[in-house]
């Protein structure tokens, strides 16, 4: 008995010998013919002879105006109009500090005798004002005040009434900010009397000859930075008055 494993995997009842009849086919019938494959063309001779060329694509990279790139150095992508970081302003710039007119700004109100250029408020930076009145706290909490919140109470209260007397008394105006500006900037002789006040007393005659002079000192320089600002020369003494009320708060925060 032959074994299982003797037999064809597949047993098909379609011949493999051309020259046998077919099974199942009438007696004396013919050998089955050939297939005929004289008239069977390759594919490529099938399609359009007009795909010529493009049976494969050029590689993008080759094509005219394509991908200039590689895989692994993608193309830059264009710039959005911009030339770099060449002609954007400085940072400080863009923040409104400016150390030059800081510095022009302080040795005006530090000589009050030098006379105020006109065109000096016109930068109305905020940053220098800031530094002073911080300036001014720290230097009291070392004689062991702590008055940051007078300082900045007083200071905002007394640039709006200043800025309300100003807008009536001028005929051009004046924003807030200048006021700001100039009313902080002309605190720098109230924080060397603060510098003194941690190395001295002035609950004394001394104290208050300082304080005085302090006082007249500040509003001098406020008085002047107004009236250059604001085309206002026969007024200065008119806008010292109430400039020396604000200061006299911060020599009395000073002191006591």
């Amino acid at each position: 008995m032959a074994s299982q494993y003797d037999q064809p995997f597949y047993q098909g009842n379609y011949p493999t010998d051309y020259n046998q009849p077919a099974p199942g086919g009438p007696a004396g019938a013919g050998a089955a013919a050939p297939p005929d494959y004289s008239n069977f063309a390759p594919p490529a001779q099938q399609q359009d002879q007009s795909y010529g060329q493009n049976a494969f694509p050029v590689p993008p990279q080759q094509q005219p105006g394509g991908f200039l790139g590689s895989i692994m150095q993608p193309e830059q992508a264009p710039s959005m109009g911009s030339t770099g970081f060449d002609d954007e302003p400085p940072l400080l710039e863009e923040l409104g500090i400016n150390f030059d007119h800081i510095y022009q700004k302080s040795v005006s109100v530090l000589n009050p005798a030098k006379p105020a250029d006109s065109h000096i408020m016109d930068d109305t930076d905020l940053a220098g004002p800031l530094v002073v009145c911080i300036l001014l706290g720290m230097t009291l909490l070392l004689s062991g005040k702590v008055q940051f919140g007078y300082i900045y109470g007083v200071g905002v209260l007394g640039s709006a009434c200043i800025y309300a007397l100003l807008n009536l008394m001028s005929t051009a105006g004046v924003s807030i900010s200048t006021v700001i500006s100039v009313l902080g900037y002309c605190l720098l002789p109230m924080l060397l009397l603060a510098a003194i006040s941690v190395l001295l007393s002035l609950q004394g005659v001394l104290g208050t000859v300082l304080a005085a002079v302090t006082i007249l000192w500040c509003s001098t320089s406020a008085s002047k930075l107004f009236v250059a600002a604001l085309v206002m020369e026969s007024q200065q003494p008119l806008v010292a008055y109430p400039c020396s009320l604000l200061y006299g708060v911060f020599a009395l925060l000073t002191v006591f």
